[in-house]
């Protein structure tokens, strides 16, 4: 019994690193590493505004509110980088600290905004169902048809805001920014797309794992797996 209750946060896991990594792939080529928590901050600022004005907001206004949020960071992440592509990093790095701050602003309005703020930041995913495992499927069968147009702007951006906005909701900023950064960067060192996802999707299982085992938060240990993961290509001589 114990093992079928593990079974849906394993494969939310699973379903979320799947959807993230050819976007991180994106993300490092295009030379924006800031984009995804700037657009998964803004998300997780809008949920907790619908949270905190709504009165107990149901799942979809909760989502459809931080969709909202992201394309709107989406869309003004794109226009600083075309508008001023020397200083867009650091362009998008104010826009992840705004949007930060609203977040802390916003929760401080909310009895429980704390906890909501916190769980954003670093989801436990052992409490992830089936329908969440549903969602971050979805947004992978997405990323997937939507792969020969991601090298275009407007499709990257708009997928990106949407995966984003509900893959937060699910693991959280942390664990959303890992799973993005870690395989681009085996990608980079000369290992193969499939490799490099796998030996994510290995990296973030063991966290998770390692969180039931020893009774402890399973956001930061799936983060930090993953942080690991990424940090070793480093010494993977490059090809």
């Amino acid at each position: 019994m114990a093992d079928l209750w593990f079974l849906a946060p394993a494969l939310a896991l699973v379903a979320g690193v799947l959807a993230l990594a050819p976007l991180g792939a994106q993300v490092l080529q295009r030379g924006v590493v800031f984009i995804d928590l700037a657009v998964a901050q803004a998300a997780a600022a809008a949920a907790l505004a619908a949270t905190a004005l709504g009165d107990h907001p149901d799942w979809w206004t909760t989502q459809l509110t931080a969709a909202g949020g992201a394309l709107l960071a989406a869309a003004l992440v794109a226009g600083l980088a075309r508008r001023w592509p020397a200083q867009r990093e650091a362009l998008i790095g104010l826009v992840y600290v705004s949007c930060a701050c609203a977040a802390l602003l916003i929760a401080r309005t909310d009895a429980h905004g704390a906890e909501h703020l916190h769980a954003l930041l670093a989801a436990d995913v052992l409490w992830s169902g089936w329908p969440q495992v549903a969602v971050l499927a979805a947004c992978a069968l997405a990323v997937v048809l939507a792969a020969p147009r991601l090298a275009h702007d407007g499709w990257f951006f708009a997928v990106f805001a949407v995966v984003a906005s509900l893959a937060v909701q699910v693991l959280g900023l942390f664990v959303v920014f890992a799973a993005l950064i870690a395989p681009g960067l085996w990608r980079r060192a000369g290992r193969g797309a499939a490799a490099a996802t796998a030996g994510a999707l290995a990296a973030a299982l063991a966290g998770l794992g390692a969180s039931w085992l020893f009774d402890a938060p399973s956001g930061p240990l799936v983060a930090l797996g993953l942080a690991l993961y990424g940090a070793a290509s480093a010494a993977r001589p490059r090809r």
